[in-house]
C-alpha cells in the first residue's frame, strides 16, 4: 500500500509539473515572428524572398495573404518539416515514473527533428512538401493559451479529486482533406506517416523517446537528466544502427571524432553490406559536434553557420541558447530560424491508422539572434551516395577555409581512417556493448562540458 501511495504521489506530481511546463512554454508560442521583406530567407538550403512595400510585416502563423514573392512556398516548406515537442501522458518510461519529458527532454526532441529531416531527404527528397500544409490555419494554432488553461484546470481537478486521468475537453478537429491524391502523393504520404511513426512516444518506436533514453543509459544518462548536443548525436547513431525496420537498412549515421570527419570511415559505413545480405551503398547522415566559441558564441562563425544552413544537404543544427535547446533550420540576416520543442502536447498513438498529423507540424517559425546562440551544438548533413559525400566534403572544406577567421577551422575532413591517426576504430556493429570504451569516455566528457538544458 505504501508503494502504491508513493506511485500516486509521483503521478500527481508529474501532472502538476506537466501542467506548469505546458502553461510556461505555451505563452511563448503566442509571440509574433517578424521577417524583413528586403532580405532573403534560407530554410535548409532553399532561398525565399518576401518582396512588398514598406520595411517589415508580421508573419504570425502565416495568416497574411498580401505579401508577394514566394511566401506561400516558404509557408508550405516550413510547415512540412516534422516538429517534435514535449509530450505528456505517454507510456511510462522504463525504470522511472515519468510519463512526460517536460522540462528535460528538449535536446532529445531537437535531435529527433534533425534525424527526421535526414529521413525525409532519404525517402521523400528535399522538394517534397506536405499537400495539407497550408490547411494548418489559425484554428490549429487556435489559442495555445486556451488549450493550456484547459489542461491546467483539468490536471488540478484530477489531482484534487484523486482521478487517475484528467478530463480535457478536446479541441475541435479539422476535417480531413477531401481532395483526391494521385499514386505518387499516396506513396509519399505513406512514407510521411511512417517517418513520424518511427518517432512515436512508445517503447517500440525505433527513434522514440523511450528507445533514445535506453541508449542514453549506456553513457550514464537516465530519464529526467539533461542531454547535450554531442551526447544526443551518439545516441542517434546507436538508434539508427540498432533499428530493425527493413526500410532503415539503407541509412547509417557517422559521428565526427574530436571535430574530425575521417573520410574512409564514412565511406566504409556507406559501402558496408546491408543486413539483407546484398551488397550496396548506404546513405549517411553525418553529425559533427562542435563548439562555436568559449563561454559565448564567437560571432566570427556566423558566416559559416549561414553557409551551412544554405546547403540543401544540411539537415539542420541541434543547438539552442543557454538552458534551452532549439532545432535551427534556417536564417535571415543575422537571425536564426528555428523550431521550438518547448510546448507540451498530448500523447498521440502513432500505431493507429490515420493518426492525426497536425501536432507534428509547426504552424509558425521563430527567430533568434545568432549572438544568443549557445556555443555547443551539433551540425548535421545528409549524403545519399559516396559521390555525394565526396562532393559535400570538398564544398564544406572550402567554406570552412573561406569563412573562418580563426587559426584552426571549426572541424575538418581528413583522408584515411581514424585508426591511421592512432584513434581506436569504432566497429560498425557491436552485439554486446552499444558504446566502445573510447566512446564512453568521450560521452562522459561531453556530459560535463555541455550546458544544462531545461
Amino acid at each position: 500500500m505504501e508503494a502504491t501511495g508513493t506511485d500516486e504521489v509521483e503521478k500527481i506530481k508529474s501532472k502538476f509539473m506537466s501542467a506548469w511546463h505546458n502553461m510556461k512554454y505555451s505563452w511563448v508560442l503566442k509571440t509574433k515572428t517578424y521577417f524583413s521583406r528586403n532580405s532573403p530567407v534560407f530554410l535548409l538550403g532553399k532561398c525565399y524572398h518576401f518582396k512588398t512595400e514598406g520595411e517589415y510585416r508580421a508573419l504570425h502563423s502565416f495568416q497574411s495573404s498580401s505579401i508577394s514573392g514566394n511566401v506561400e512556398e516558404f509557408r508550405r516548406d516550413f510547415i512540412s518539416r516534422i516538429w517534435l515537442t514535449y509530450r505528456e501522458e505517454f507510456p511510462q518510461i522504463k525504470g522511472s515514473a515519468l510519463t512526460t519529458d517536460c522540462g528535460w527532454g528538449c535536446t532529445l526532441r531537437t535531435g529527433q527533428m534533425l534525424l527526421a529531416q535526414g529521413l525525409m531527404l532519404h525517402f521523400l527528397g528535399r522538394a517534397w512538401v506536405w499537400p495539407e500544409a497550408l490547411d494548418m490555419d489559425s484554428c490549429d494554432s487556435e489559442s495555445w493559451t486556451s488549450s493550456t488553461v484547459r489542461k491546467l484546470t483539468a490536471s488540478l481537478e484530477a489531482s484534487l479529486t484523486a482521478e487517475r486521468d484528467p478530463k480535457v475537453l478536446p479541441r475541435p478537429r479539422r476535417r480531413p482533406s477531401s481532395r483526391a491524391w494521385d499514386g505518387s502523393e499516396m506513396r509519399n504520404e505513406i512514407y510521411h506517416r511512417k517517418i513520424i511513426s518511427w518517432f512515436g512516444d512508445s517503447p517500440v518506436a525505433a527513434f522514440g523517446l523511450h528507445q533514445l533514453i535506453e541508449y542514453g543509459k549506456k553513457s550514464g544518462k537516465m530519464a529526467g537528466d539533461w542531454y547535450g548536443p554531442a551526447v544526443v548525436a551518439h545516441i542517434l547513431r546507436k538508434a539508427v544502427e540498432e533499428a530493425r525496420d527493413p526500410e532503415l537498412q539503407g541509412v547509417t549515421v557517422y559521428v565526427a571524432q574530436d571535430c574530425t570527419v575521417y573520410s574512409s570511415d564514412v565511406i566504409d559505413r556507406q559501402c558496408s553490406f546491408l543486413d539483407s545480405g546484398k551488397a550496396g551503398t548506404k546513405a549517411v547522415i553525418i553529425l559533427v559536434p562542435v563548439r562555436l566559441g568559449g563561454e559565448r558564441t564567437n560571432t566570427d562563425y556566423l558566416e559559416f553557420v549561414k553557409g551551412i544552413l544554405s546547403l540543401e544537404y544540411c539537415v539542420g543544427i541541434i543547438g539552442g541558447k543557454p538552458k534551452q535547446s532549439y532545432y535551427f533550420a534556417g536564417f535571415q540576416d543575422d537571425s536564426l530560424i528555428y523550431m521550438d520543442p518547448h510546448y507540451c502536447q498530448s500523447f498521440v498513438d502513432v500505431s493507429i491508422k490515420d493518426f492525426p498529423l497536425e501536432s507534428f507540424h509547426c504552424p509558425s517559425p521563430k527567430k533568434m539572434s545568432f549572438k544568443k546562440m549557445d556555443p555547443s551544438c551539433t551540425i548535421g548533413f545528409y549524403c545519399r551516395t559516396v559521390q555525394d559525400f565526396e562532393k559535400a566534403s570538398e564544398e564544406i572544406t572550402k567554406m570552412l577555409k573561406s569563412s573562418s577567421k580563426e587559426k584552426y577551422p571549426l572541424f575538418t575532413f581528413v583522408k584515411g581512417h581514424s585508426r591511421d591517426y592512432d584513434f581506436a576504430s569504432s566497429p560498425l556493429h557491436e552485439e554486446n556493448d552499444l558504446f566502445s570504451e573510447d566512446e564512453k569516455k568521450r560521452l562522459k566528457r561531453f556530459s560535463t562540458e555541455e550546458f544544462v538544458l531545461l
